[in-house]
């Protein structure tokens, strides 16, 4: 079937959560991907960020991950300069020069290919990997997909990542703001686990990025939300990255566009909302999705492939969250309820 072309930039009519804090005085600056916009007209200075430091029309670094990075915003200090790294101290850099209220987006660039790691790091996982088993693989669709993980490189990145979150939590710590500072962690998609190099596994979840399958949809939060959060505590309720707008807004006293998230806080506090949650794909990924639609309702999951004559699926989450058994053919109503307001939505 033919595919929906790729929407290649957002909108200059949009209202972001930038522009919504700006508007209350807040200073704020953006570091790393930003994958919005083909033309420098959509990139983030023009999208409510008085700050832009490599954020451009690429989805990953163009040069790779050690400079000279071939990216328009973002100057090399010294070859071999490692991009993770640089992005980090651009943020903490920013937060330490402020004297008011601000908003920093910190999107890594990190673990999209080309998968290079720093050497130290990469040795460390290496000599780790050495004293495991085999890589374990399966088969999703027509791909092979990695069941176990055990990528040194990929570690390495995710490990050097991890780092770089530490500095900008010290940058805020140093300021002593961290008792009055929201903070967010969180990832665009499920790991790659089927192409360009199978890099990590998703297990016990299904597929990987690209895919509307648990293991492509499904990412790690993390909320830091000081009177609000209690550390070390977890919430089943799911909830979406289009609720960061609202939530953010709401916290800073703003109003917002209407939009289909929701304000967290009530959620984080314990309502669970009564809402199901959408997800439209129509396209031919090159990690081997295929077009489909999904929605989260409850505890049941269902996924209408566009392909004509491919069943939908149904998945009870709760009871198997690796979506191993259709259930379509036996809550046949269900189904049909589902599928009416997946259509209806979309």
């Amino acid at each position: 079937m033919l595919p929906a072309r790729y929407v290649d930039r957002l909108p200059l009519e949009e209202v972001t959560i930038a522009e919504i804090l700006k508007a209350k005085g807040y200073s704020t600056g953006f570091f790393g991907k930003w994958h919005l916009g083909g033309d420098a007209a959509h990139w983030p200075e023009h999208q409510g960020f008085d700050v832009n430091v490599g954020g451009w029309s690429r989805g990953s670094p163009m040069g790779g991950y050690f400079s000279p990075w071939e990216n328009p915003r973002l100057e090399s200090t010294h070859d071999d300069e490692y991009l993770t790294e640089r992005l980090a101290s651009e943020c903490a850099s920013f937060i330490e020069r402020q004297d008011g209220p601000y908003f920093a987006m910190l999107s890594f660039y990190a673990v999209h290919t080309p998968l290079q790691g720093r050497p130290d790091l990469v040795e460390r996982y290496r000599e780790k990997k050495a004293t495991r088993p085999e890589t374990v693989w399966g088969v999703e669709g027509e791909r092979k997909v990695r069941q176990s993980q055990d990528h040194a490189v990929y570690a390495a990145m995710v490990h050097a990542m991890d780092e770089a979150v530490g500095v900008v939590l010290d940058a805020i710590e140093a300021r002593g703001e961290a008792d009055e500072t929201l903070v967010v962690f969180f990832s665009d998609n499920g790991g790659l686990s089927t192409s360009e190099g199978h890099p990590t596994s998703n297990l016990p979840l299904r597929a990987g990025k690209g895919w509307v399958y648990e293991g492509g949809i499904r990412e790690p939060c993390v909320i830091r939300w000081p009177g609000v959060t209690t550390a070390g505590t977890t919430i089943d309720t799911p909830i979406s990255s289009i609720d960061f707008l609202p939530t953010i807004a709401s916290a800073c006293g703003s109003s917002w566009p209407e939009v289909d998230g929701i304000d967290l806080r009530p959620v984080i506090e314990g309502d669970v909302p009564d809402r199901a949650l959408f997800w439209h794909y129509p396209h031919y990924g090159n990690q081997g999705g295929s077009p489909a639609g999904a929605m989260r309702e409850g505890r049941y999951k269902l996924i209408e492939w566009y392909e004509p004559g491919r069943e939908v699926e149904l998945f009870d989450l709760e009871a198997d969250p690796g979506e191993t058994t259709n259930l379509a053919s036996e809550l046949p109503e269900r189904v049909e309820s589902m599928l009416q307001r997946l259509q209806a939505w979309r």
